[in-house]
């Protein structure tokens, strides 16, 4: 659920999605001025990367925060989710 990220990077996600909107809006543009190929599957790519670090964050945090909840139920520490939080990280950084 995502009411449990803070008010401030609530912000942040939506800061970046907005980014995301002005480039969808530059793909448009771009295809109704018939650019480039290339130009116009340059911009999708990074657009899908821009996404794809929105999901990451949004699956993260919501990660940190059912460990954080079992952790009270299994007497996991914070060292624990912090480990955990880091091998999801680098997991994450090899899924393409």
């Amino acid at each position: 659920m995502i009411t449990t990220v803070a008010k401030t990077d609530i912000e942040k996600v939506l800061n970046r999605l907005r980014r995301i909107e002005g480039q969808v809006r530059g793909l448009q543009r771009m295809i109704s001025e018939d650019k480039r190929c290339e130009d116009v599957l340059t911009q999708l790519a990074a657009t899908r990367a821009a996404l794809d670090r929105v999901g990451v964050y949004l699956i993260s945090h919501r990660m940190k925060e059912c460990l954080k909840h079992s952790s009270e139920e299994m007497d996991l520490d914070d060292v624990a989710v912090e480990e955990a939080f880091e091998i999801f990280m680098k997991y994450i950084q090899h899924v393409k």
